[in-house]
């Protein structure tokens, strides 16, 4: 009887440890992880063909071999999306000073009125390196399964009537992450794209997949 409850013990114990780890490991992916610990794969990217500001078509392929950064924004956004551009700007800048070979990837969630011109606008009033970011554009129908189904993250149209007051031309919600993405296609980390803390831990992260 005794050794029947010394192994119980044990068995209860290793499963203590188990738990520690998966609620330690799952945290550790909501927070974004620590960048310089192991990343976890998440998923793949699914195949999508897209179009740059310039009009140059984009697929999946074409990002086969880099690291990338996704963002969703929209150029008439008055809300997150400034403050998510002027994020990435910085990340661009980090790029270049940490000699990160990455691509940094904005895709617009509201491409009815994001025209190629406008793109080219927006991009240029955030100092955007068209050979490092990309803004892309696409079908809504297609651009909004890559986001849900392919990135895991929320987009969503609201009638004028839902929009808080003050804010009638946000008529669009999206996520406000970061997405980082390997050479391979897959996701390994989201991160918030508002908060610097999280931004520095984004690039802690490129750095660990560039020259791991």
């Amino acid at each position: 009887m005794d050794e029947r409850r010394a192994e119980r013990r044990v068995w209860l114990a290793l499963g203590g440890v188990i738990a520690a780890i998966t609620v330690l490991g799952v945290g550790s992916l909501l927070r974004g992880g620590s960048g310089r610990e192991s990343l976890p794969v998440i998923a793949s990217v699914p195949d999508f063909q897209l179009r740059t500001s310039t009009g140059r078509a984009v697929s999946r392929a074409d990002l086969i071999g880099d690291l990338w950064v996704a963002d969703f924004i929209f150029t008439s956004c008055a809300g997150v999306c400034p403050v998510l551009s002027a994020r990435m700007a910085e990340v661009q800048k980090a790029l270049a000073e940490r000699s990160i070979d990455a691509r940094l990837v904005s895709i617009t969630v509201d491409p009815a009125r994001d025209s190629p011109e406008a793109l080219r606008a927006y991009a240029e009033r955030f100092g955007a390196d068209p050979d490092v970011w990309w803004f892309l554009t696409g079908e809504r129908d297609e651009l909004y399964e890559l986001i849900g189904k392919g990135f895991l993250l929320s987009v969503a149209e609201r009638s004028p009537d839902e929009a808080p007051a003050g804010d009638g031309h946000d008529l669009i919600t999206h996520s406000d992450r970061f997405v980082l993405v390997d050479r391979q296609g897959r996701i390994r980390g989201y991160y918030h794209g508002t908060e610097r803390e999280s931004v520095e831990t984004l690039l802690d992260a490129l750095e660990t997949l560039a020259h791991g």
